[in-house]
């Protein structure tokens, strides 16, 4: 339906739904997790609450955006998993459960717009009778439903909170205390079986997530068969092979080559030692964390997972920058030498073997993160087994990664295949450094959200011009004055960009809701107050009012006090609803941040356009009351 700037202006007041002011008791309590998955998760905290004339119970939802619970039984992944609350306790009687408004968001398994749930939001549970009372006892508040992210769900919940009130007829309802916390089926969920005609995959995948959630999980004894220890050794050796052709190798995979390529002009028994050293760094390696993982699962009795590293936002970006930085190195951007004194002494075969073994140490360090299924099967049951066993599984692994090294250096007959040193080599080691740049950003598309994506690539190309300086605008020759000076500010701003940029966004406080013209209209006849900020991905002067202005927690609680729905308007691309009604039905050219307040009490349109304070926000809320 499309709204004009008259219609927003003119629509008189409805009825009353959630306005009146939450009672002066804060929010309080512990939070009680529902869902925690990798980033995403979601939990409540119960408080007494005033609204719609009723004393009552609140059910205050805290958590991240992209997790969202269903609203409606017809949209949700099996029948009955949309989100339930309800409440019981002796002496009192509790009205229909009250829901805040829904979120739109598209579900690609549907393929239709559904209504949602997500974020931080609270529902009502009003107290018909009984909460004046002097005392009142326990109640016991029930919760089912489920939860997905944009990627997958979760495995249904239900839950059972037993709160314990205190109430002084002369006040407020006293703080609640969540006394127990109990895990229950989801209630009222139907047990039938959908007809086989309208089952798609995504219904089986959530039909046995709920049939599964209430099972216990066991596990299997720990000591395996010979045979099937045997099998696993087998599979380590193998696996540790194909860690040679897992992408993450090839940061290293040029000086691993152009190493062989040196030492193969060496005499034999030299070159033998040189590359049985370097092939024991490799092994060192995995020996280092089978005693890792061995200290770990004595101390916790948990498991090591490797993958979990690309679950990490901290971690993705170290690797990033450690991978920007190598290809920097291949493409001569830095050149990574020594003072010719200190040269002169790596020379040695002490050093030409320390070398040697750091270099295979650093391989497998940084090749295994990008462990395929074989690896990691091996892996999981490796760490599953007594530690004689799981320790020889994971040096197993080092022994399958070297053996190719090992057959190519103990062999003069294979080593006469590989190239003599020339300007192929020169050619390999750029071209890899374009193929890392590949590699590094593909890496920062794993785990980061997108604003933090944007400000990591920013931050790679500070990165790298800070090791440009480094590299390019001093050397060896250059004198001591000049060059503390020039690398103490290629590093100051390295440091500083890092500080201004890779920092996770803070969560928001204020629940804004997806900009919809539909609920922007039922609110105003509902009689309710709407602010609308208008913002886009690329405005800058948008993420600083955002900062400035709605993470301020006064800035939360004002909007909150006056029952004001808050509105989020993305208008990073033209086609968006936002954008189109930006001009269409408020008038505006198009330049963001514009924030907007509807009042349907004063019948006023006030728009603050650009950055401003708080203050300025808050007097415009007062005069529009």
């Amino acid at each position: 339906m499309q709204i004009t700037a008259g219609q927003l202006r003119y629509w008189t007041c409805g009825l009353l739904f959630l306005a009146c002011a939450p009672a002066r008791s804060a929010p309080g309590g512990d939070l009680i997790p529902i869902y925690e998955y990798e980033a995403e998760h979601s939990g409540v905290r119960v408080y007494t609450d005033h609204r719609l004339g009723h004393k009552g119970l609140t059910v205050e939802f805290v958590g991240t955006e992209d997790l969202h619970y269903y609203a409606s039984e017809d949209t949700s992944p099996a029948p009955g998993l949309n989100l339930k609350i309800s409440a019981e306790a002796e002496g009192i009687s509790f009205g229909p459960t009250i829901f805040p408004d829904q979120k739109t968001i598209r579900d690609p398994a549907l393929e239709k717009d559904i209504r949602v749930y997500a974020g931080n939001f609270k529902v009502f549970l009003p107290a018909l009778s009984g909460m004046n009372q002097s005392a009142v006892g326990q109640i016991a508040v029930h919760l089912s439903g489920i939860a997905c992210t944009s990627q997958l769900c979760l495995i249904p919940f239900g839950k059972t909170l037993i709160v314990q009130l205190a109430v002084n007829p002369t006040s407020d309802l006293g703080l609640p205390k969540v006394v127990e916390v109990s895990e229950s089926r989801p209630v009222d969920t139907p047990q039938h079986q959908p007809e086989p005609a309208k089952t798609t995959a995504a219904d089986s995948m959530h039909s046995l997530a709920e049939n599964l959630s209430g099972w216990k999980e066991t596990a299997a004894g720990q000591t395996a068969p010979a045979g099937g220890a045997v099998f696993y050794f087998v599979l380590a050796v193998l696996a540790g092979l194909s860690i040679n052709i897992m992408p993450c190798v090839l940061p290293i995979l040029p000086l691993i080559i152009m190493r062989l390529v040196s030492q193969a002009r060496e005499s034999g028994p030299l070159r033998v030692a040189l590359g049985l050293s370097f092939c024991g760094g490799i092994v060192l390696f995995f020996a280092a964390f089978a005693l890792l993982s061995a200290v770990v699962s004595l101390s916790t009795g948990a498991v090591i997972d490797l993958n979990s590293l690309y679950r990490q936002p901290t971690a993705v970006i170290a690797l990033f920058l450690l991978i920007v930085f190598f290809a920097l190195v291949f493409l001569d951007v830095l050149t990574i030498a020594l003072p010719s004194s200190v040269a002169g002494r790596q020379q040695s075969k002490e050093a030409g073997f320390a070398g040697s073994v750091g270099m295979g140490f650093f391989a497998g360090l940084l090749s295994t993160p990008c462990s395929g299924a074989l690896l990691g099967a091996v892996l999981v049951w490796a760490q599953s087994q007594p530690l004689s066993v799981s320790s020889t599984a994971i040096i197993l692994m080092g022994a399958g990664m070297a053996l190719p090294y090992a057959l190519l250096v103990g062999s003069p007959k294979l080593l006469d295949f590989v190239p003599k040193p020339g300007t192929w080599m020169e050619i390999f080691k750029k071209a890899c450094g374009f193929l890392l740049l590949v590699i590094a950003f593909k890496f920062t598309l794993t785990a980061l959200s997108k604003d933090r994506l944007i400000n990591v690539l920013i931050y790679g190309v500070i990165f790298a011009f800070c090791v440009w300086m480094w590299g390019q605008w001093v050397s060896f020759s250059t004198p001591v004055g000049r060059r503390r000076i020039v690398r103490t500010a290629a590093l100051a701003i390295a440091v500083l960009g890092g500080l201004w940029l890779l920092p996770a966004a803070q969560s928001p406080i204020i629940a804004w809701q997806d900009y919809d013209a539909a609920l922007i209209e039922n609110a105003l006849r509902q009689g309710r107050p709407v602010i609308v900020k208008f913002t886009a991905d690329w405005c800058t002067n948008c993420k600083l009012l955002e900062r400035r202005v709605y993470q301020q927690p006064q800035i939360a609680k004002l909007l909150a006090d006056n029952n004001i729905l808050p509105i989020q308007a993305d208008t990073t691309q033209a086609r968006y609803p936002a954008s189109v009604d930006l001009k269409a039905v408020f008038g505006e050219a198009g330049n963001v941040p514009v924030t907007i307040l509807l009042s349907p009490h004063t019948k006023t349109l006030t728009k603050i356009r650009g950055l401003f304070e708080p203050e300025q926000l808050r007097r415009a809320v007062l005069e529009q009351r």
